[in-house]
C-alpha cells in the first residue's frame, strides 16, 4: 500500500487540509475491465455509513495485496471531504453543503468535453486504447490547468484528478433513511447489474444525464459527448462511475459495513481485479428503473410524519406511504403512491416543513423532465 497526501488551497490564515488517498495492486492491470478502480466515501461529509465500508476496504485491500492477489491498480479515498466533516452548527453537522459558498458538495464539478473536443479531432486515430489514452491525456490537462481559487474548488480538482484514468469509479453515499440504491449511467447497466446484485439494491435508478454535474457523472459524461461529437473516430465509453446509497445516515454499524464491503469485494472478484472464484449474486430484489420515474412525495403542510408503508417495499398506485399530522389543527393528510414500484427512501426526521421531502419510490416509467437529483 502507497499512501499519498493531496493538500487542498488553505482557505485562512494558519489552516491547511488535505485529501489522503490509498494505493494498491499493480498499476496497468491485467488488461481486462476494469484496469483502475477508484473507490471514495462521504462527499457528503454527514453520510457515514461508506466511510465505515473505506475503512474495512483499506484492511482488505492491504490484505489481498500481500497475498499477490489484487490485478488492478485501486485508489482508495475513505475521507473525501474533510471540509465538510468541519463544519458543525450547534453540535449537528453540515456537510451537504460547503458554508462558505452555499454549493453542494457533490454538484458543479468539471466537464471540459467542449474545451478538448477540437483537439481530440485532430488527434484521435482507428485504435480504441490509443484514443483511450489520448482522452484521458486531454481530460486531464483541462482539469489540472482550470483556475482554482477557493479550498471547495481545490477539493474538487483533487478528487477529481485520482478519478479521471479509472475505469470504475465507486462514489460512497447514503441517504436519510432508506434502502441500499445505486445512480448509473443506463448505458453502463451490463457492467454495474452484478454490484447492485451483490449488494441486494433495492433500487437501481439508471440516466444518461443528471444535469447538475455531480461526481460521477462528471466522470462518465464527457465520454457520451466525445463519442457523439466525434463519431468517425471509435471512442470507449467504458469509464464507468457509479453512486452507491449505503441505506440511511444511522446506518453505521460492522454488520451493515462488513456485508457492504464484502459485496463490492465478490463484485471485483467477479470482474478480475481480485484473483479468486467468483461468487454468483442472489437475484436482485427488484429491477433497474430510469431515475425519472423516481417519484417524490412532498409535504404539503408541516407536521409530523408517520410512515404507513414498509421500507424497502413494492407499493401500488394509491397505497398510503405516510401520515403528515399536524398537532394544532389537529388533522392528518395521507400521502399515497401516484405509481408503481419500490419504496426506497424516507426522511430523517420525523418532524417536516411545507414543501419537504418525506419519501421516495421508484417507478418504472418516466414522470417528466425535472431536477432529478434535487438540491
Amino acid at each position: 500500500m502507497r499512501t499519498e497526501h493531496h493538500p487542498l488551497l488553505s482557505p485562512s490564515l494558519g489552516t491547511q487540509r488535505s485529501i489522503t488517498s490509498f494505493h494498491f495492486g499493480p498499476t496497468g492491470g491485467s488488461g481486462g475491465w476494469p484496469r483502475k478502480v477508484y473507490i471514495q466515501a462521504s462527499l457528503h461529509a454527514g453520510e457515514i455509513p461508506g466511510m465505515l465500508v473505506a475503512h474495512l476496504l483499506r484492511q482488505q485491500f492491504a490484505d489481498l495485496e500481500a497475498r499477490g492477489l489484487l490485478q488492478a491498480e485501486i485508489v482508495l479515498v475513505p475521507v473525501a471531504n474533510p471540509i465538510g466533516l468541519a463544519q458543525q452548527l450547534h453540535y449537528q453537522p453540515q456537510g451537504r453543503f460547503d458554508l462558505a459558498s452555499g454549493e453542494n458538495f457533490n454538484r458543479l464539478y468539471s466537464e471540459p468535453s467542449a474545451q478538448v473536443i477540437p483537439q481530440l479531432r485532430e488527434q484521435l486515430t482507428q485504435d480504441v486504447g490509443t484514443n483511450r489514452s489520448l482522452i484521458r491525456q486531454a481530460l486531464r490537462a483541462a482539469i489540472a490547468g482550470a483556475p482554482v481559487h477557493t479550498e471547495l474548488q481545490s477539493l474538487r480538482q483533487t478528487l477529481h484528478l485520482l478519478a479521471l484514468d479509472a475505469d470504475l469509479v465507486l462514489d460512497l453515499h447514503c441517504d436519510f433513511a432508506g434502502e441500499v440504491h445505486i445512480y448509473s449511467h443506463s448505458e453502463h447497466w451490463p457492467l454495474v447489474e452484478d454490484l447492485a446484485a451483490h449488494l441486494q439494491c433495492g433500487a437501481s435508478l439508471l440516466a444518461d444525464e443528471y444535469g447538475v454535474m455531480p461526481f460521477d457523472e462528471a466522470i462518465f459524461l464527457p465520454w457520451a459527448r466525445i463519442r457523439a461529437a466525434l463519431p468517425q473516430f471509435p471512442v470507449p465509453f467504458d469509464s464507468v462511475a457509479v453512486t452507491v446509497e449505503l441505506r440511511g445516515e444511522g446506518d453505521v454499524d460492522y454488520r451493515l459495513a462488513g456485508q457492504d464491503s464484502q459485496a463490492i469485494l465478490h463484485y471485483l472478484t467477479g470482474r478480475g481485479v481480485i484473483a479468486g472464484e467468483p461468487v454468483a449474486p442472489a437475484p436482485l430484489p427488484y429491477p433497474a428503473t430510469p431515475l425519472s420515474g423516481s417519484e417524490t412525495l412532498i409535504a404539503p403542510h408541516a407536521g409530523v410524519i408517520v410512515m404507513r408503508a414498509e421500507l424497502g417495499s413494492v407499493v401500488t398506485a394509491g397505497d398510503a406511504i405516510a401520515d403528515v399530522i399536524d398537532p394544532i389543527a389537529g388533522t392528518t393528510t395521507t400521502l399515497h403512491a401516484t405509481t408503481d414500484g419500490m419504496f426506497y427512501v424516507f426522511a430523517r426526521h420525523p418532524y417536516v416543513v411545507r414543501g419537504g421531502t418525506v419519501a421516495k419510490i421508484a417507478g418504472r416509467h418516466p414522470l417528466g423532465e425535472r431536477n432529478l437529483l434535487g438540491a
